[in-house]
C-alpha cells in the first residue's frame, strides 16, 4: 500500500492516538475511511471515463476501416455489371434432408446385428 511497511504502520498509529486521544481516535479513522472511499470512488470514475473515451475512439477507428473496405469492394464489383457463374466445382450441390415423395425405397446402411454382438450378458441370453 503505497510502499508503507507494517512498522511505519504502527508508528503512525501510535502518534495518532498520543496527539489524537483514544476518545477521538475511532471518529477520526471513521472520518479518514470516507475521506478514503470517496477518493477511490472519484478515481473509478475518472477511470471509467478514460476508457469509455478510448473505447469510443477504437470504434470509430474500426468503422472508418470498415467504410474504406466496403468502399473498395463496391469499386471492384459495381452492382450494375453482369458477373459470370461460378464453375461447378465451386457452386454447392442443395442438401436433401429427406427424400423425395416419388423415390424408391432403400436398404438399410448397416447390417442387422449379429447374435454374437448381442451386448447382454449370456447369463441373461434365453437358450436357443
Amino acid at each position: 500500500m503505497f510502499g508503507v511497511d507494517t512498522s511505519e504502520l504502527i508508528v503512525v498509529a501510535v502518534v495518532a492516538l498520543l496527539f489524537i486521544g483514544p476518545q477521538e481516535l475511532p471518529r477520526v479513522m471513521m472520518k479518514i475511511g470516507r475521506w478514503v472511499g470517496r477518493v477511490r470512488g472519484y478515481a473509478r470514475h475518472f477511470t471509467a471515463g478514460i476508457e469509455n473515451v478510448i473505447r469510443e475512439a477504437e470504434l470509430e477507428e474500426m468503422e472508418k476501416k470498415w467504410r474504406e473496405e466496403n468502399q473498395r469492394i463496391l469499386a471492384q464489383y459495381p452492382a450494375d455489371r453482369h458477373y459470370p457463374d461460378p464453375p461447378a466445382a465451386q457452386r454447392a450441390a442443395p442438401v436433401m434432408t429427406s427424400p423425395p415423395p416419388d423415390a424408391e425405397p432403400t436398404l438399410p446402411l448397416e447390417a442387422p446385428a449379429a447374435p454374437d454382438d448381442d451386448p447382454t450378458p449370456p447369463s441373461a441370453r434365453p437358450l436357443p
